[in-house]
């Protein structure tokens, strides 16, 4: 592996030109390509196949043909002044113009009155108005709204409190704003400390964002032919950059460190790929088994993203392991120091703040090991308590129009009017559907926990029913999820009394449904992506113990997260300082999102800490003395590594969605719990305490495995020697 990739750093050093010509060309074509291709279309795409309300939906959709759930929707909300009910004259007028000139537009379907619809709430305070349009949301223009908004206005005008919910209004969330491009900031700042050059500084960036940008446009080039939209790739984007920093990251540091010890441009270039690039192509495999292995939780929007962002860090690595070699070579000089340019710092390296911090670990390594696990494992505890659910306008922020008419239809009706619960009843076959219907509506109405209960309406074969049940409860209450249970529940007795059967669906069956669905999946989804890497690391450290240390870490650093996440996002702890004005579950995306990403991560920095430690060992360093050159070594270009993770994951808090905040505060989190906790403490302390027995592989497994010398060894044993030319390099 080492020969094989010293070859390739050498070549792509020396045809450097050739090199860049191809990665243009191949980033031109895809990008014309990307340009010229029609839009995916992945609206017939199930979003879970499998679940209850999946099949409920599917059902209605092929009972229902003309029912088109994914049209987009406003409801417009009205609250009369203090002391004043909506049925005056005045403010009924009002109400009524507003719905007369929001159905003129003509991708409207329908706009329906409030008081023709019955929807007005028992005090005659509150209503609400259902404007239903005949397209998504995404292909309503700003004139298609403009109607809309202009009769709000003027409603609000007359002294009327209007709020809109639903999605024709709505504005998707930045992703962090001006946060976000404060922690891209803090990552270049990051990278100037680190190598004390521009040129080292901006090349990882500049890779990076090649590398994204070759992505991006493969997936869009073929998106159409596999469903491929711009939502799929939004993984692909944030790892893509992640890890294409990293990686650039990790062989620049090389290359600059063989060059102050007076190696010549192209052989440390070689080194460079041959060592760092061999810890990168493992890393990147472990990493692309974490997204791969996406696909066994069963949503195909999920494995896309996994598949998409699995081909980015494919070509994260491939751009690491060419592109940056042969930027290098055009400006050998530019990304080294000005102290060695100069020739101020001493061949070979000596004493630094990773292998002072080694040292100190390692003659404590039992209190070290205590104090990260008990650590971890306290702010883990919150985890045991986690709650999943697919937060809504309930948790935007109070700013937003959504917002206020959530709250507002929730005290004008009642919590659980803003997630009514819809039963489709299949009486295919039945002799008396109507009746049928009617007994499991009936029934349903009796059950404790619900409100209200609409009246069926059939399909024009009249062997289906739709209807709806309002919860007294709120979308995401615990209540909410037992009730929807307990009517699942009642189905075989139903069933068996009136012959025909029922599904539950809307969107709060549909939230709680793919929250456990996903719940279920974590386990085996965790258990895939450890086993393998277990494999992977097998294989790179020759060592047993080893990968079982770098796993049991990486579950300490998840489990640690989501307990920080929980104990902010649904508990409440210290959410106001980031802004959180509403908890509530955890987005039940969330947690799989975390392990994926954070695994990726996580092994990125133990492969490339820990290779270190292995390339020293097994070139004749005591196991102690090992540790102390790997942190030499490596600490501060993974220290350098995570600060930018964190910096740009943190971006991520700044966004007024609160689903996206919870996102960038686990992933930063894990990140600083991971690269801080785990591998710059607890690692060293369990190699301390292990000794040379953290190498230890039974001879019979010794035999079997093939060796991949990611250590480098054939580098210095004179097997790359051959590969080696004799070159002037001008400089």
């Amino acid at each position: 592996m080492a020969t094989f990739l010293y070859r390739l750093g050498r070549t792509a050093f020396r045809r450097r030109w050739l090199v860049v010509l191809l990665w243009a060309v191949l980033l031109g074509g895809l990008g014309a390509g990307a340009a010229t291709a029609p839009a995916a279309d992945d609206s017939g795409t199930s979003f879970m196949p499998g679940i209850e309300a999946q099949k409920a939906n599917d059902l209605i959709g092929d009972r229902f043909p003309g029912r088109d759930s994914d049209g987009a929707y406003a409801r417009v909300v009205f609250v009369a002044p203090k002391g004043e009910k909506l049925t005056q004259d005045g403010h009924r007028a009002a109400i009524d113009k507003l719905v007369d000139e929001a159905g003129d537009g003509s991708k409207v379907e329908s706009a329906v009155s409030p008081f023709a619809a019955g929807a007005v709430s028992e005090d005659a305070t509150t209503a609400y108005a259902q404007v239903t349009y005949k397209v998504k949301a995404d292909d309503l223009t700003a004139a298609d709204k403009s109607a809309l908004e202009k009769a709000i206005g003027q409603a609000r005008d007359t002294g009327l409190t209007v709020e809109v919910g639903g999605t024709a209004l709505s504005s998707t969330p930045a992703a962090g704003g001006a946060s976000e491009i404060v922690g891209v900031a803090i990552a270049a700042v990051v990278l100037l400390i680190t190598f004390g050059s521009l040129a080292a500084a901006g090349l990882p960036l500049l890779t990076a964002m090649i590398g994204v940008g070759v992505s991006m446009a493969a997936i869009m080039a073929v998106g159409s032919l596999f469903g491929l939209t711009a939502t799929t790739g939004t993984l692909a984007t944030m790892l893509g950059l992640a890890v294409g920093i990293d990686y650039a990251l990790f062989v620049v540091s090389r290359y600059r460190e063989e060059r102050a010890a007076g190696k010549q441009p192209a052989e440390a270039a070689g080194v460079a790929v041959g060592t760092a690039g061999s810890a990168v192509v493992f890393a990147g495999l472990t990493v692309i088994i974490a997204l791969a292995g996406l696909s066994v939780v069963g949503v195909p929007m999920l494995t896309k993203m996994g598949l998409c962002a699995a081909g980015a860090v494919v070509v994260g690595v491939l751009v690491a392991l060419t592109l940056v070699p042969a930027l290098l070579g055009m400006w050998p000089n530019a990304t080294l120091s000005r102290a060695v340019r100069r020739g101020k710092v001493p061949r070979g390296g000596g004493e630094n703040g990773g292998s002072r911090w080694a040292r100190f670990v390692l003659r404590r390594p039992v209190p070290v090991l205590l104090a990260c696990v008990a650590g971890l494992g306290v702010i883990a505890i919150p985890a045991a308590h986690l709650e999943l659910g697919m937060p809504g306008d309930e948790a935007k922020p109070t700013s937003t129009t959504e917002r206020r008419a959530y709250d507002d239809l929730a005290q004008g009706f009642g919590p659980g009017f803003n997630g009514p619960l819809t039963v489709v009843v299949d009486a295919k076959g039945v002799a008396d559907p109507k009746s049928a219907a009617g007994e499991i509506a009936a029934r349903l109405k009796d059950t404790k926990g619900v409100v209200s209960v609409s009246e069926p309406r059939f399909n024009q074969a009249g062997d289906t029913a739709l209807f709806s049940a309002v919860p007294s409860t709120g979308p995401n209450d615990e209540s909410t999820k037992s009730l929807v249970q307990h009517i699942r529940g009642e189905r075989p007795a139903l069933e068996k009394e009136t012959g025909a059967t029922f599904e539950v669906t809307g969107s709060t069956a549909m939230n709680i449904d793919i929250a456990q669905a996903l719940q279920n999946a974590l386990l085996p989804y965790l258990a895939v992506i450890i086993g393998l890497a277990l494999v992977l690391l097998l294989l790179v450290f020759r060592s047993v113990l080893v990968p079982v240390k770098a796993a049991f870490g990486f579950l300490l650093s998840v489990l640690a997260s989501l307990g920080a996440v929980v104990a902010v996002f649904q508990w409440g702890w210290g959410a106001s300082l980031i802004g959180v004005e509403q908890t509530g579950p955890i987005m039940s995306l969330m947690p799989i999102f975390l392990v994926g990403i954070v695994f990726g991560l996580a092994m990125d920095y133990e492969v490339f800490l820990v290779a270190r430690m292995r390339e020293a060992y097994a070139h004749g360093e005591p196991a102690m003395s090992a540790v102390t050159s790997g942190f030499r070594h490596s600490a501060r270009v993974v220290v350098a590594a995570a600060v930018i993770m964190i910096a740009v994951f943190s971006g991520f808090i700044g966004a007024g969605e609160s689903m996206i905040k919870t996102i960038g505060f686990g992933l930063a989190i894990a990140v600083l719990f991971d690269a801080f906790v785990v591998r710059m403490a607890l690692v060293p302390a369990v190699l301390a305490l292990l000794g040379d027995r953290a190498w230890w592989l039974p001879g019979w497994l010794a035999r079997v495995l093939p060796r991949v010398d990611v250590e480098g060894t054939g580098l210095r044993t004179g097997e790359a020697e051959g590969a080696r030319e004799t070159e002037t390099v001008r400089v």
